[in-house]
């Protein structure tokens, strides 16, 4: 992916530097430049877009066999402050989607949807809009438009698989007003650090409960009627068999209540519960490691549990291996299988079960897909096996094939 600098900051960063100047931070910027020579050759901004096309279609089971249409347009800035303006240990970055298309997983009639590019409101939003600071030490201040998922239950062995579950687990993902702060909308919300992701370190946000950005109708929520969802993760590394297992501990809570999917008051409006749970994860090496030219397999797996009170999960697992450079000759190509598991919480069973239907205990879905590079593109078939799809235990299995296209835009 090509980066370019975008003409339209310097005027302004012109003016910004020459006020940091008259403030004394202009000099300071040069001195720690001129002692990091290889600092000083990085852009101040960098802009790209990739652009991604998916067609999927239910081949067996489901509602209809058909297929659908969908893509999505990121664009991402992203600015180093000390350099360009010499706000000292600054950094912005900004990103912005475009999705169309159509919705393959009202064909599958999944609950935990089938494509990771999937949504439900078409159209143009500002993403991410966020300021991290340097606090000294190995402490980083974040604040603004934030995405949950990029830094919290998140494993890198996971991101070739397209199904959302191995993005988030179900049980987080599907808490809210209208969903964490994941994509394809952000909130307002600070995260701080302290440590190393790549040793030991412990992460806190406070999430905006209300997942709106530039673009969602009512835009970006600012007032917090609905309160802010807090978590944390803890997570190390440890020696496994030679190589690094990375392994992260995590919980959250929302501060106020949310309508119980099930109990009713007197009055027969939704009861109130507190919206909480935790998870686990693990990911590393596990195969080929010293072997540049080879294949190497990393393997991830992840537990999730919460209160089962106002979402339809309980919890659920992931786990999957990832092997890079399947082929000696194509170091592009890359090949994942995956497993899910989202437990139905024993409401949500009990309204199945009001419908009238035969409620299963899990919907559970496996997906393997392989990618390759030709050229300036990125060609990725799938295809994911979903069974009790809908949380019911007389459906037909559902098998979806894709095709997803990447490609670099700039």
């Amino acid at each position: 992916m090509q980066n370019a600098k975008p003409q339209v900051f310097k005027p302004l960063a012109a003016a910004v530097a020459a006020a940091c100047a008259a403030m004394g931070a202009a000099p300071a910027q040069a001195q720690d430049l001129a002692q990091d020579p290889a600092r000083a050759a990085d852009p101040d901004w960098t802009l790209s877009a990739e652009y991604t096309a998916d067609v999927s279609g239910v081949v067996s089971g489901g509602a209809k066999r058909a297929g659908r249409y969908l893509d999505n347009l990121s664009v991402e800035l992203d600015g180093d402050l000390e350099q360009a303006w010499g706000w000292r240990g600054a950094r912005l970055h900004m990103s912005g989607l475009y999705n169309g298309g159509g919705e393959p997983n009202a064909l599958a009639g999944t609950l935990q949807g089938v494509d990771n590019i999937e949504v439900g409101a078409q159209g143009a939003r500002l993403f991410e809009a966020w300021i991290e600071q340097d606090l000294g030490g190995s402490a980083t201040l974040l604040a603004g438009l934030y995405d949950l998922n990029s830094e919290f239950y998140a494993t890198e062995a996971s991101g070739l698989l397209i199904s959302p579950p191995f993005g988030i687990g179900s049980e987080l993902a599907s808490t809210g007003p209208n969903g964490p702060a994941i994509f394809p909308s952000s909130s307002l919300a600070a995260r701080l650090r302290v440590g190393d992701t790549d040793r030991t370190y412990v992460q806190a946000a406070v999430v905006n409960a209300d997942a709106r950005t530039f673009g969602d109708h009512g835009g970006v929520d600012t007032d917090l009627d609905h309160g802010v969802l807090a978590i944390a993760e803890f997570g190390s590394h440890a020696p496994v068999g030679g190589a690094p297992i990375r392994y992260a501990l995590g919980v959250w809570r929302y501060n106020q209540r949310q309508d119980d999917i099930r109990d009713l008051t007197p009055d027969g409006d939704p009861a109130h519960s507190i919206a909480q749970g935790a998870y686990a994860l693990a990911e590393g090496h596990v195969w080929g490691a010293a072997a540049p030219d080879g294949p190497q397999v990393d393997a991830f797996a992840r537990l999730g549990l919460s209160d089962g009170d106002t979402t339809d999960f309980k919890g659920g697992w992931q786990a999957g291996v990832l092997v890079r450079q399947v082929f000696a000759a194509r170091p592009d190509s890359q090949l994942s299988f995956g497993l899910h598991q989202g437990w139905l919480s024993s409401k949500a069973r009990a309204n199945l079960a009001d419908a009238p239907a035969d409620p299963a205990r899990y919907e559970e879905g496996l997906e393997l897909t392989y990618a390759d590079r030709i050229g300036r593109f990125t060609i990725q078939p799938d295809i994911q096996l979903i069974r009790d799809p809908g949380g019911l235990k007389d459906a037909d299995d559902v098998v979806v094939v894709s095709l997803r296209v990447i490609t670099p835009l700039f």
